[in-house]
């Protein structure tokens, strides 16, 4: 049985969700921890051969920046207890995603068995680049024409079309070296915890009882549209901190440690989990440009902006999120964790006025 058979989304589904992802140590002794981490490093490159220091990331994973014979590399481990394995998939992912010609870091090594280190590993191209999210905030990029290449990219991705649906089965990849979903149907996936979440949000008060009613029943009246013949690659975690890039290019898509096999309009709507409607046109002009939208397009993406930020704001509830100031990636120059709190529950109305016809786009 896979780690994710019963995970729709990591961050709020495994089994640790309130623990620290970046504590550090085998049973949180940290020697234990650092000599595993030297034996490791030592095995790839020889003894006295790099030198490594904490990567200043904000992920899932514990992330070290590598030097050795002149050349940087990022080590990225996961020693979460629930043993996962999905670092193989990721792999996997990051060299199909790179074929179709998009660019991804390039993968040196990765292993996930825990049988010589306490835990999984990836060491991975460094990419000397700064992410989207950073610039844009900066006022250093011009947002549109990053999100019409945005748009090309996940038309180039969508190209790969794995077996069924959801989460990938690591054991099958292993075995068979093939993506193959852990699901039967979409819909399976797509209602995967769904009570679980909207019942933590109304328990936390971040919803009320009007809400939940409203959400639960314009979400069966539109379930008819989870009815796909064929998933496609879904990165399940796009936004502008996951993209790296300098003011003019986009050098690297990162972190598809979510990827699974999903709907069309998927990485679309997650995009506009954060962004305005100006910025998911120019999304859809990169993509039209390759590509027709999917059939039944709005009402796909306003159903699954609607699951992505029930989720999300699971997570930022989980995580403290809404007690963060303008340091944390999440929240713009001035503003604050009430500021994210009340733009979270604007896209989550928003999102259900679009599943009723009242909103379009542009309104985001």
């Amino acid at each position: 049985m896979s780690n994710r058979q019963n995970v729709y989304y990591w961050k709020c589904d495994r089994q640790s969700a309130l623990q620290s992802f970046h504590k550090i140590g085998v049973n949180n002794r940290e020697f234990d921890f650092e000599s595993s981490v030297n034996t490791l490093l030592t095995k790839i490159f020889g003894a006295n051969s790099y030198l490594y220091r904490p990567a200043d990331s904000q992920g899932n994973h514990i992330n070290y920046i590598v030097e050795s014979a002149g050349n940087n590399f990022f080590l990225r481990i996961e020693n979460g207890s629930e043993g996962d394995k999905y670092m193989e998939v990721e792999a996997k992912v990051l060299d199909l995603v790179r074929s179709v010609g998009v660019p991804t870091p390039k993968v040196y090594a990765v292993d996930v068995s825990r049988q010589i280190f306490p835990f999984s590993y990836q060491l991975i191209e460094y990419i000397n680049a700064k992410d989207l999210n950073i610039l844009w905030k900066n006022g250093k990029i011009n947002l549109p024409s990053f999100g019409q290449i945005i748009g090309y990219s996940i038309v180039k991705w969508q190209q790969i079309q794995p077996q069924e649906f959801g989460l990938f089965n690591q054991q099958i990849l292993s075995q068979e070296n093939s993506l193959i979903g852990l699901h039967k149907t979409y819909k399976d996936y797509f209602f995967l915890n769904w009570d679980k979440h909207l019942d933590y949000l109304l328990t936390n008060e971040f919803i009320n009882e009007n809400d939940y009613q409203e959400i639960q029943i314009l979400v069966k009246e539109n379930s008819w549209c989870l009815q796909i013949e064929k998933g496609v690659l879904v990165h399940k975690d796009l936004a502008l901190w996951n993209i790296l890039g300098t003011e003019r290019k986009v050098k690297s898509f990162i972190d598809w440690d979510d990827v699974i096999s999903g709907d069309s309009t998927d990485d679309i709507s997650l995009l506009a989990c954060y962004h305005s409607g100006q910025f998911i046109n120019s999304v859809l002009i990169g993509y039209q440009r390759e590509k027709d939208l999917p059939e039944n397009f709005l009402v796909r993406f306003w159903l699954h902006l609607l699951r992505n930020m029930i989720v999300k704001s699971v997570i930022r509830i989980l995580y403290g999120y809404f007690n963060r100031d303008q340091t944390f990636f999440l929240i713009g120059k001035g503003e604050s964790g009430e500021g994210l709190k009340n733009f979270t529950k604007g896209r989550i109305k928003l999102a259900c006025e679009g599943l009723k016809g009242k909103a379009n786009i542009i309104d985001l």
